[in-house]
């Protein structure tokens, strides 16, 4: 039994079977690779508050966040990037991306970032006083 001789159009199509799994598989991968546990990065037993204005609100996936300038404890001015859902969670909640706008006074719960450094918090519930409108960490609490 000898071995057996692969022709250049059968090495062609091995080549692009080949190909064409690695990039199925890499198509199915980047989903699991681009969500993370909340867990990793945040103190979800933990709550803090914080409220100031909206300086951007990104509405994307595969998490949205909303920008906001705040003050620490101290009354100096902090800026928070807040992690919340995807645009999809979101729409079932009936939440678009005019939403919320640049200069909107909210208040945000949320869970603290591990890294005391980062600014990051991860959103569990926000109101905006101005028009009463909030939303809760149980969607049910919509208003």
């Amino acid at each position: 039994m000898g071995t057996q001789r692969i022709s250049g159009v059968g090495r062609v199509v091995l080549r692009s079977g080949l190909a064409l799994a690695l990039a199925g598989t890499a198509i199915v991968a980047r989903p699991v690779l681009a969500h993370h546990s909340f867990a990793t990065y945040y103190v979800e037993q933990d709550t803090i508050e914080v409220e100031g204005d909206i300086i951007e609100f990104e509405y994307k996936n595969p998490h949205s966040w909303i920008h906001i300038m705040s003050r620490d404890p101290f009354g100096k001015p902090k800026a928070y990037d807040v992690e919340w859902a995807s645009t999809s969670q979101l729409e079932n909640d009936g939440i678009t991306k005019r939403t919320l706008r640049a200069g909107d006074f909210v208040r945000i719960w949320a869970s603290p970032n591990r890294d005391p450094n980062d600014n990051r918090i991860r959103l569990k519930r926000i109101e905006r006083r101005a028009d009463s409108w909030q939303w809760g960490q149980n969607r049910r609490e919509n208003r």
